[in-house]
């Protein structure tokens, strides 16, 4: 998995008025929760600030990356957990990192690429990616940066599932049933397999 650095301010004060203002100012405001634990068993988190600009090649990216957190001289390894977006200008509001602890797995979306020419497509079907990317259990320095399917013997019509897919060191968290990719009868393929039939 590749990595990316991102700079960084602590926050100390987290009213609604100075989010505001840090927002007004191009700013968003995050939070790494840490591999220490308080009193009461929660990880312990710092809130931090960083430019809307220095998140850009993390959030707008299909790649996944471990995070550099680089909070006022002070280094964190992390991931990027969740993110929430402005419902109508699309801007980002809060972004949550867990540090990485490297004896532990972690729960991650790796990007899904196909590889292979389909059975099916040859047959006139169409190719339909349904999950862009599949949530993995795992240690950081085993998940890969994308998972690959070789699609070759996938036939008209068919389909392959969660269930059927197996990662050396990766476990999937996404529903066993769950359809990752199909070949889809199209109309010409429809109507040369009713040509055929007869």
């Amino acid at each position: 998995m590749k990595s990316i650095e991102i700079k960084g301010s602590v926050r100390t004060d987290l009213g609604k008025k100075a989010t505001r203002e840090l927002r007004k100012n191009n700013g968003v405001p995050c939070v790494v929760y840490g591999v220490q634990k308080d009193e009461n068993g929660n990880p312990v988190a710092t809130h931090f600030s960083v430019t809307t600009d220095g998140l850009r090649n993390l959030v707008y990216t299909p790649h996944i990356y471990v995070v550099d957190l680089n909070i006022d001289g002070k280094t964190v390894n992390a991931i990027m957990k969740d993110i929430q977006f402005h419902p109508v200008k699309d801007s980002i509001l809060h972004v949550d990192f867990y540090q990485i602890d490297e004896a532990k797995p972690i729960v991650m979306e790796v990007p899904v690429q196909l590889e292979g020419l389909a059975e099916g497509v040859r047959a006139g079907g169409k190719l339909a990616l349904q999950m862009r990317k599949l949530k993995v259990k795992a240690l950081y320095n085993a998940i890969p940066e994308r998972l690959t399917i070789d699609v070759t013997a996938l036939g008209l019509g068919k389909t392959i599932k969660v269930g059927e897919l197996h990662y050396e060191g990766l476990e999937l968290i996404n529903a066993k049933e769950a359809v990752v990719c199909a070949v889809k009868l199209t109309r010409a393929a429809r109507g040369a397999a009713a040509t055929a039939g007869k």
